[in-house]
């Protein structure tokens, strides 16, 4: 087999054939999953013919097995794992690194994995010091292992248990003092120095508590702070320094005051190399060392800082010194700072140690006076940095990418400045920047940069700025009517005009304004896609907020909503963009009185349903080829236009005279799940804005969409019957349209969700399914407890609970979860003992199911709302549940989960069945959860044992 690995390796790297590579990676994933790679990978790493490329395969491969698979080995064969990992360290102590750190990682995995006495007295950390004072020779090899010794304890690759993995963090814990004697020692040793300084940052990363005082004058410490005067900074140095900073205030370092004597001697140190910052001469790496550090010191000291004392203002400085670098992503580093600065500084939560509210407000106005010119500088600082670069149209897309993300960044900390400052004060600054780039435009230069770059800046904060700012936004607004219509600027224009619609609408002179930005929205409009897109958004967003302003011109608004949805003119705007003119039309008529707004949305409704018609009329053969979007573009128009005209009448009378022409692509596309779901969603904003103004439209909707479901299974059927309980649930006068509903539409998905394998074929129809039997439990339990289907569906729901879609299973475990919280709800709890009937009988296998979910048939991801389900069942239930829980548990064999953690798992259901806090079940859960699933074998056991997908449906007559 040896041979075999070795010739599969050759292929894998050497083969030229494609065919010949894949089945080799699929040999050696396979042999890597076998018991037998522990015997293979062992022999070749001792082997000395063997190459890199199969050092590299087998050392990986040990790591691997030590970490998932330990549990296969017999408990005697620890002596001479240990004894071979060990050997090999020695053999590997100079290399190849990559080699000789996964077999450190496995040695280190295996510590995790075994008890402390197994190493001898003191555990591993002792053991190591031994085999390091034996062998002084392997010395490098054994400082890795010290090196990646902390660093497992956050490992959760590791198939430990959750006990024997916070015993390990003790462990090492009360081994720390020796492992830093180990690493004082090894100081002396020159050619080590970065790799001992590493292995002291990977050990403060255990935040173990040990006294600023002893560690202020740590040789290590020392040894670092030393090497941060070198002419070349030492990584290793920079990275200890950096622990050190996060270290001293770390929960369990015992705070700030412990901690002072080591601050004290970090902060000086740091601040020295403040000057370096702006020397030409120092290497960018160097630069982006100490920049990390300072915006380490302001991220850890934020709190300290915000007091505004005069040594707090020292850092400030130096982090504005690292705000002003010219390269993004050292000068980025301080953005993370600014921002929780501006928490402390304007959240009241912060100032209530002051006491009363005049002690409150005194300090906090002292701390923004104090941090005003600082958050000044930073506007300065930053904006410019969104500016344009002059060969943007030649950026690659990943560039492009970067840019935008880094306006989307500086654009984040104007508005935490804006928020110390306040808006208006941010704004005058950001318009000297824009009158500086108007001035140069007057002057005869051709350069729009830096006057989007300008308004880009004025546009992130209008939320900050006053509606009543009568001294800049004047200013700005004028100034947006003189700006020259290239593409990027105008883009950028449109974008700010909507941004400060509110301000527009409480402008005194608001109607000639008012009139002359739209000029500018109609040039976005016929310029380019992009400031099309722009303009339409900036439309929309003016509609909304001077709809009162805008309601006597009406004629012009319907003028652009022609020519933006017929595409008359120049016009350039998307099928998609178009729909935030539809949204901004329906706004303006929502606030027209009930008579106009019936004609407006008549009005408003024409030329899509013109168009429609249009497509219709082509006859059905024909309509059958074409593709969906010939009608969705329309009909999500018209979902628009119910969405956002608040007339319920008017609207419930539009849907009636439309309804002819909905039935027939109900009955023509029926097939095509893309058309149905548009019209599906129009349908359903319509039934969410009219309510019980549909009227007998909601019964011919119903029964049409009742039929089809039968036939053609389109899951937005059951999305649009979702809606319409929501709405006429409660209504007796349609309860014999519900029932019938119900009853077909819940019998027909039954038959289409028999096993597993048919939810995971069509999750979808599962989700929207049991996302329609949540609302029947809401809104009309009555109709829906009593049916004959309910049993059938809780059926349907043990079945496909496991099911891997996320939506599907969530929307499943949510509708269980439903049914044993009824007796939250008033109108539920007179269903209970139907329920009962029920669930009682499935008792056992439902809690089988979520406990098979909660230990590996479902993502861990699922974790918080598969709990949630057992624990209302267990209030439900009580102490049934409890025996229930007990009947699973007791199917997972003992060597799989102990007694103790059996026991706390059930004890914590019991627990909650007693009332105690619902939290105190999340921990035991989890803990149930990483032991059942701590490598493939254990949870192949756990599912073969608790078996949540042996059920089948019984077919529903």
């Amino acid at each position: 087999m040896d041979q075999q690995v070795k010739d599969a390796l050759n292929a894998l790297y050497h083969h030229p054939d494609e065919a010949f590579r894949s089945q080799a990676d699929r040999f050696l994933q396979e042999i890597q999953r076998s018991i037998d790679a522990w015997q293979v990978a062992d022999n070749m790493l001792h082997d000395p013919t063997s190459n890199l490329e199969t050092l590299i395969f087998c050392s990986q491969t040990l790591r691997s097995k030590v970490q998932r698979d330990f549990e296969e080995l017999p408990s005697e064969a620890f002596g001479p794992l240990r004894t071979s990992l060990t050997t090999l360290l020695k053999k590997f102590h100079r290399g190849p690194p990559k080699v000789r750190t996964q077999i450190s990682i496995a040695v280190a995995a295996l510590a995790v994995q075994v008890p402390a006495e197994d190493w001898g007295d003191g555990g591993i950390v002792n053991w190591l010091k031994d085999e390091m004072n034996s062998y002084p020779d392997y010395i490098p090899g054994f400082l890795e292992l010290l090196t990646v010794l902390p660093e497992e304890v956050f490992n959760y690759k590791i198939a430990a248990r959750p006990e024997r993995r916070r015993q390990f963090e003790k462990e090492l814990t009360s081994q720390i003092e020796v492992a830093l004697n180990v690493l004082t020692v090894c100081l002396k040793i020159n050619e080590l120095k970065e790799q001992v300084l590493e292995a002291f940052a990977s050990w403060l990363r255990l935040r173990h508590g040990i006294p600023g005082s002893v560690l202020a004058s740590h040789p290590l410490v020392l040894t670092a702070l030393s090497s941060l005067k070198t002419e070349l900074l030492s990584e290793a140095a920079v990275n200890v320094i950096s622990e050190l900073i996060h270290y001293t205030t770390s929960g369990n370092s015992g705070g700030i005051s412990v901690q002072m004597p080591l601050i004290q001697v970090l902060v000086p140190q740091v601040m020295i190399l403040k000057e370096q910052l702006r020397d030409p001469s120092k290497d960018e790496e160097d630069v982006k060392a100490i920049a990390r550090l300072v915006a380490d010191m302001g991220d850890s000291y934020v709190e300290l800082i915000a007091t505004g004392s005069s040594e707090a203002m020292v850092i400030v400085n130096a982090l504005l010194e690292v705000a002003s670098h010219p390269e993004y992503d050292i000068a980025s580093m301080t953005f993370n700072f600014w921002h929780s600065l501006q928490v402390i500084l304007t959240k009241r939560d912060s100032y209530t140690s002051f006491g009363d509210e005049v002690s409150i407000e005194a300090e906090r106005s002292r701390r923004l006076l104090v941090f005003r010119s600082a958050y000044e500088s930073l506007v300065s600082l930053v904006s410019f940095r969104v500016q344009y670069p002059q060969d943007y149209q030649n950026l690659s897309i990943e560039d492009l990418k970067d840019f935008k993300h880094t306006r989307y960044a500086v654009a984040d900390v104007l508005i935490d400045a804006a928020s110390v400052l306040d808006g208006d004060a941010t704004l005058r600054i950001l318009y000297m920047k824009l009158a500086e780039a108007q001035a140069c435009w007057a002057n005869g230069q051709s350069e729009w940069r830096p006057a989007e770059a300008a308004l880009f800046c004025i546009r992130a904060i209008s939320t900050y700025v006053s509606v009543a700012e009568a001294e800049v936004m004047p200013e700005v607004m004028s100034s947006l009517l003189e700006l020259p219509h290239q593409a990027q600027l105008l883009q950028t224009v449109c974008l700010t005009i909507g941004a400060y619609s509110k301000w527009l609408n409480a402008a005194s002179d608001g109607l000639p304004l008012l009139s002359s930005v739209m000029r500018i929205l109609m040039h976005g409009m016929g310029t380019s896609e992009d400031s099309a897109a722009a303009a339409a958004v900036a439309f929309r967003h003016i509609c909304d907020d001077c709809r009162r302003k805008l309601c006597g011109y009406l004629d012009d608004l319907f003028s652009i909503y022609h020519r933006a949805l017929i595409g008359e003119g120049n016009f350039r705007i998307s099928a998609e963009d178009s729909l935030h003119v539809v949204e901004a039309l329906s706004m303006v008529i929502t606030e027209l009185p009930p008579d106009q707004a019936k004609q407006a949305l008549g009005q408003l409704c024409l030329p899509i349903v013109t168009s429609l018609q249009g497509v219709l009329n082509q006859g059905p053969e024909i309509l059958e080829k074409r593709p969906a979007r010939e009608l969705t573009v329309h009909i999500d128009r018209l979902a628009y236009i119910f969405r956002y005209v608040n007339h319920p009448e008017a609207v419930a009378d539009a849907i009636q005279r439309l309804w002819p022409l909905f039935k027939a692509i109900f009955d023509l596309r029926a097939w095509d799940m893309r058309t149905m779901e548009s019209l599906c969603r129009a349908c359903k904003y319509a039934v969410r804005t009219s309510g019980r103004f549909m009227g007998v439209t909601i019964g011919a909707m119903l029964e049409e969409i009742q039929a089809l479901y039968q036939q053609h299974h389109q899951p937005c059927f059951l999305y649009l019957s979702s809606e319409v309980i929501k709405i006429f649930g409660s209504d007796p006068s349609c309860a014999s349209y519900l029932t019938n509903l119900i009853e077909a539409l819940f019998k027909r998905t039954i038959c289409l969700l028999t096993n597993i394998k048919d939810f995971t074929a069509r999750p979808d129809i599962a989700d929207d399914c049991f996302l329609l039997a949540s609302r029947c439990i809401r809104y009309c339990p009555q109709l829906f407890i009593t049916s004959t289907v309910f049993p059938f569906l809780v059926d349907c729901a043990m079945i496909g609970v496991t099911v891997q879609h996320r939506e599907a299973s969530n929307s499943i475990l949510t509708f269980l979860s439903d049914i044993f919280d009824l007796a939250k709800s008033s109108v539920g709890e007179h269903f209970i003992s139907v329920r009962d009937s029920v669930i009682i009988p499935r008792g056992p296998s439902i809690t089988r199911i979520l406990v098979a979910s909660l230990t590996g048939a479902l993502p861990s991801s699922r974790l918080e709302t598969v709990a949630y389900a057992l624990l209302a069942l267990t209030r439900a239930y009580l102490n049934k549940t409890v025996e229930w829980a007990m009947e699973s548990i007791s199917l997972i064999p003992q060597t799989v989960i102990s007694e103790v953690e059996r026991a706390r798992f059930i004890k914590a259901l019991s627990d909650a069945a007693s009332g105690v806090d619902v939290n105190v079940l999340m921990a035991p859960v989890e803990e149930l959860s990483d032991v059942c699933r701590r490598n493939r074998t254990v949870q192949e056991i756990v599912q073969g044992a608790l078996r949540p997908l042996e059920l089948n449906l019984v077919t529903v007559s």
